[in-house]
């Protein structure tokens, strides 16, 4: 079995976050948090609206054949029913920046000023579409509105919800470059039924999609970061359901749904997600290490159990400096794995 990669605790978990946002998040606290921050969206975010165009079939399954990239397993391009009407996948490729802005150890879209991670993300998005032609490429923010915690914090769930003023300023930041937006959820000791709802008007937003992370869905009651956690099935195929809902009632174009993955366990029953022609589901590669290790691991529990498409995940300092390394991954070097990543995620 390939060395199985691990994100850092710190780079997740973050000491100094506990203190600016624990301290005002005592069950009274919380409740005043809420009853100021669930306000209407901005009127620009409202505006943003991606006119659907219909599914032309024949380059639809040209672009399947392209990222499939020669793979002979027989596993790829997955068979699924035709996407409705909208659908980004596999249309385009997303270069995505992913982080929070509470920390600068979360990653780049945290770490470095709007300016500045805006015309970072731009460079990727060129270096992408020079790399590949052929898929056209768009940028996008994947922002963790549900951090897993350290300390218990209210209803000792373990994880913290960020202010929706700030997923409002990260969708304010999408808009000025016509980007996708990710909320993504660490569950800690809650559970998507409870997590998911406070976000539906957010994903009720057309260019606005999920990422849901199994390494902090802590079902055995430990503490998020001692071990390594899980989501099965059932969980992925509830945040399905729960897209799928706000898709028809909304009459939206379908939605993405990220999965991260580095381990076996983190992914059980894999074979009985079901993504439908509203959801477009990707299976994300979100270890770390050396580029022979992070091949390893897309080889060994991604590429193999084959659920819609996948992605990959970039460190820009985990990658390089924790191992020596003089740079990141490369798009020529990515695009070499059978199938192609059509999501890929700087952290």
């Amino acid at each position: 079995m390939t060395a199985l990669l691990k994100r850092p605790l710190y780079s997740v978990i973050i000491a100094f976050l506990f203190p600016i946002l624990f301290s005002s998040c005592s069950e009274a606290g919380n409740a005043r948090v809420i009853a100021t921050r669930d306000t209407t969206l901005p009127a620009k975010t409202e505006e943003i609206r991606y006119k659907p165009a219909p599914i032309d079939s024949a380059s639809y399954q040209e672009l399947l054949d392209h990222i499939t990239n020669g793979d002979s397993s027989g596993r790829w391009p997955v068979s699924t029913a035709l996407p409705q009407e909208g659908a980004i996948l596999p249309f385009n490729r997303i270069i995505a920046y992913y982080g929070n802005l509470y920390s600068k150890n979360m990653g780049v879209l945290g770490e470095f000023a709007k300016d500045s991670m805006i015309s970072r993300l731009r460079q990727e998005v060129d270096k992408w579409q020079a790399a590949d032609t052929m898929v056209k490429v768009i940028p996008a923010l994947h922002y963790i509105a549900v951090t897993a915690q350290q300390s218990p914090g209210p209803g000792n769930t373990y994880r913290l919800r960020m202010p929706f003023n700030q997923i409002d300023k990260i969708i304010s930041w999408a808009n000025e470059i016509n980007a996708l937006v990710f909320l993504d959820v660490q569950v800690g000791l809650s559970d998507l039924q409870k997590e998911l709802p406070p976000l539906e008007k957010y994903l009720s937003l057309p260019n606005v999609h999920l990422g849901i992370d199994p390494e902090f869905s802590m079902k055995t009651g430990k503490r998020p970061g001692t071990v390594i956690g899980t989501f099965d099935a059932a969980d992925i195929n509830y945040a399905i359901n729960f897209l799928t809902d706000i898709v028809k009632k909304n009459n939206i174009s379908p939605k993405i749904l990220i999965v991260h993955r580095f381990t076996q366990p983190m992914v059980t029953n894999y074979k009985q997600i079901k993504p439908n022609p509203s959801v477009q589901v990707v299976m994300n590669m979100d270890g770390w290490g050396s580029s022979s290790k992070k091949i390893g691991t897309y080889k060994s529990f991604i590429s193999p159990q084959p659920v819609e498409y996948t992605g990959f995940k970039i460190f820009y300092k985990n990658d390089t400096k924790k191992i020596g390394a003089k740079t990141e991954m490369q798009p020529e070097q990515v695009l070499r794995l059978k199938p192609q990543p059509v999501y890929i995620q700087y952290q």
